[in-house]
């Protein structure tokens, strides 16, 4: 009872987000909205090619749609926050509305995790397997695999919000992040989060070393069978089809190693300019990762270049 009351007590949270920085403040809201809109455009875009176009309709484009919408959903649920912060001297959000962000965006980040998964086995079978894969990669086995990517991520999200959210907070509600980063908030808690650290290590084993072996092992069998067909031509068309996804493979997965692996600095006077840096980091990996996906995918591939202008050009003609 008595944790319970300490945790109702906080009824929100304060955002320091560049408080430390208001100089950038106004630059990085015109540099993060235009990166917005661009998210919204490209993958709003995207998502519209896959559903609309017929001879899109494969596993391929398919996962592509899901990691669109899913890249839209990951930054609306904390750009928006981001941007108030950036305006609004308050710069606070309710206990709640904490909870809700902070379960969107590790949902739709583990969720990322896996899809990039699926989408690499499904280059696996292209390309070691052309002969079956029509069956393999039926729409009987490729809409499952996208809906259980959705449904674990989410599963393992209600579990870490829900073990946070639960947690003593004994006055200290200041989150040194932009948003209700999981791990900030746990800094903020006035018991022993041993049970937190321990789950959050086996959910990343789980999402992020897991899927990253997996698409390893896939990239290995792929440039192997890859480097098997005579032609030069051949070849460098057997790897175009898999070149965007390995792309955005390197960006994500990239960001969090370089994000979280990097070292910390012992230098007390660096301490402000290692949570600017940490900060800018997480806009990168949050922002700049979900903007290049429909670049990459567009610029690299020829069926999306060319649905698009087909789109484009249609509309055109109708007005």
């Amino acid at each position: 009872m008595e944790s319970a009351n300490q945790t109702a007590s906080v009824t929100e949270f304060i955002l320091l987000g560049l408080s430390a920085h208001p100089k950038l403040e106004k630059t990085f809201f015109v540099l993060i909205l235009s990166m917005y809109l661009v998210i919204l455009l490209g993958n709003g875009v995207l998502i519209l090619v896959t559903v609309s176009v017929s001879h899109l309709h494969t596993p391929m484009y398919f996962f592509l749609g899901n990691l669109s919408f899913l890249d839209i959903c990951y930054t609306t649920s904390s750009v928006p926050l981001i941007l108030n912060s950036f305006l609004t001297p308050g710069k606070t959000i309710s206990f709640s509305a904490c909870a809700m962000q902070m379960f969107l965006s590790f949902a739709m980040g583990a969720t990322e995790c896996v899809l990039l998964g699926m989408m690499a086995l499904d280059r696996y079978v292209a390309i070691c397997n052309p002969l079956r894969y029509p069956m393999v990669m039926s729409k009987a086995a490729y809409v499952p695999m996208a809906a259980s990517s959705w449904a674990a991520g989410s599963a393992a999200s209600m579990v870490q919000t829900s073990l946070a959210m639960k947690l003593p907070f004994c006055g200290n509600n200041v989150i040194n992040h932009f948003t209700c980063e999981i791990l900030a908030v746990l800094r903020l808690a006035c018991a022993d989060i041993s049970i937190n650290v321990i789950s959050m290590g086996v959910t990343n084993v789980i999402f992020l070393a897991i899927p990253v072996l997996f698409i390893f092992v896939s990239y290995v069998f792929i440039i192997a069978t890859i480097l098997r067909i005579p032609s030069a031509e051949g070849r460098k068309k057997a790897f175009s089809t898999c070149s965007a996804h390995l792309t955005i493979v390197v960006v994500f997965y990239g960001t969090i190693l370089f994000m979280y692996g990097k070292p910390k600095s012992k230098d007390p006077l660096g301490a402000d300019e290692q949570d600017l840096s940490d900060k800018l980091i997480s806009l990168f990996y949050g922002v700049v990762t979900p903007m290049l996906n429909p670049i990459i995918y567009s610029l690299r591939n020829k069926d999306v270049k060319a649905a698009v202008r087909n789109l484009v050009s249609q509309k055109c003609f109708t007005q």
